[in-house]
């Protein structure tokens, strides 16, 4: 994989995680409002666009780990940063859920 693929990726990864960031803090606001309904809506569609931006993570790692060489970027750090945070907070929006209800 080229880096220019990498860093082509990587940026997929960012706005799928940036996408379910935006859903998930519009959960906590329904959840502020008592609109539970929407907030679990919110929620799961939070977690539907993780799964998309987990599935070009593991495409990336099953490449790797079949021998392809993978030259690291900058941009991929930061691209599984917000990942990570993503996922963090889809995590805390069920336990607030649940602490609210």
């Amino acid at each position: 994989m080229t880096k220019e693929d990498m860093e082509m990726v990587a940026m997929e990864i960012v706005a799928y995680a940036g996408e379910a960031r935006t859903q998930f803090l519009k959960a906590m606001d329904a959840m502020a409002d008592k609109d539970w309904d929407a907030a679990e809506k919110l929620i799961s569609e939070g977690y539907e666009t993780v799964l998309s931006a987990h599935d070009s993570q593991t495409d990336m790692i099953a490449r790797e780990a079949g021998g392809e060489d993978m030259e690291l970027c900058f941009l991929m750090v930061h691209a599984q940063d917000h990942l990570m945070n993503a996922m963090l907070l889809g995590d805390m929006c069920k336990r607030f859920m649940k602490m609210m209800k």
